[in-house]
C-alpha cells in the first residue's frame, strides 16, 4: 500500500491583515497551524515569504520544501508556550559551548581553533561573558556571572527569534555562534564552518565521507533558512 500524502487543494495564496500581524490564507481561507491554530505572522515579509512556500508547491505537497512555515507553527504551537524553558535550554549550551574545547593531541587542529574561535569569545566576553576554554572533552565550569549573562540575552527575545536561534545554536552546539549570527556579527554560513574546523580537519587526514558531508550540508541549510527567519522577522513591510 502507498504512504497517502497530502495534495495542493488551493489555486491562491495571499495574506491579509489582521489583529496581532498577518494571516496567510488560501482560497480566502486562513491556513491553521497543525494544532489549528490561526497561523498569524508578525511581520508581512515574513508572511509573504510562507505565502510563496505555499504557491511553490505542485500537486503533491512537501513540508520539507517549507522550512519557514514549519518554523511558524513552531513558534506558535512549541516555543510560545514555553519561552522560558526554551530559553533555559538554550542557555545551557553556553555551559557547555562548542568553542570552549580546544584539541589536545593535534597541535595544527588547536592552533586553528584558537585563530577562529578567540575573537568571537573575545567579543562575547567584551558583553558580560567571558567563557573559559580547556584542552581535551572534560567539562570545564563556568562562571556563574557569565552564564546569567547569557541567560539574559535570552529573556530579551521573543518567541519567534528563539525559534531562529534554536537550530542557529543546537546544530552547531555553540550558544556564541547562534548570539554572533542573531547579531550579525558573522553569518549563519559562517557559524556552519566555524562548528566544523574539526570535521573538516579529519577530513583532510582521512578523506571524505559522503554520509557526513551529506549530514553537513543539511544543517548548513538549516541554519541559513534559521538567519532567513531572522530576517525576515526584521524586515520592514514593503513600502514603509
Amino acid at each position: 500500500m502507498s504512504e497517502w500524502k497530502a495534495r495542493r487543494f488551493w489555486t491562491t495564496a495571499a495574506v491579509e491583515p489582521v489583529a496581532g500581524g498577518w494571516q496567510v490564507t488560501l482560497d480566502g481561507r486562513p491556513v491553521r497551524t497543525p494544532g489549528k491554530q490561526p497561523l498569524v505572522l508578525p511581520s508581512r515579509p515574513l508572511a509573504e515569504a510562507i505565502v510563496a512556500e505555499w504557491d511553490a508547491q505542485s500537486d503533491v505537497i512537501d513540508p520539507l520544501s517549507m522550512p519557514l512555515t514549519r518554523a511558524a507553527n513552531a513558534a506558535l504551537e512549541k516555543v510560545g508556550p514555553q519561552v522560558d524553558a526554551v530559553a533555559d535550554m538554550l542557555a545551557e549550551y553556553g555551559a557547555t559551548d562548542l568553542l570552549c574545547y580546544r584539541a589536545d593531541h593535534q597541535q595544527r587542529l588547536a592552533a586553528r581553533q584558537a585563530a577562529a574561535w578567540d575573537p568571537l569569545l573575545d567579543w562575547i566576553a567584551a558583553q558580560g561573558a567571558a567563557l573559559r576554554v580547556t584542552q581535551g572533552v572534560i567539562p570545564v565550569p563556568q562562571d556563574a556571572a557569565a552564564l546569567a549573562t547569557l541567560r539574559a540575552r535570552l529573556a530579551a527575545l521573543s518567541a519567534w527569534e528563539l525559534t531562529a536561534l534554536h537550530d542557529l545554536v543546537t546544530l552547531p552546539g555553540s550558544l556564541v555562534l547562534g548570539l554572533a549570527v542573531l547579531d550579525g556579527r558573522i553569518t549563519a554560513a559562517e557559524a556552519h564552518d566555524l562548528s566544523r574546523l574539526d570535521e573538516v580537519f579529519q577530513t583532510e587526514e582521512w578523506g571524505t565521507d559522503d554520509e557526513a558531508e551529506a549530514a553537513a550540508a543539511a544543517r548548513r541549510a538549516a541554519m541559513q533558512s534559521a538567519e532567513r527567519l531572522l530576517m525576515l522577522l526584521r524586515a520592514q513591510a514593503s513600502g514603509d
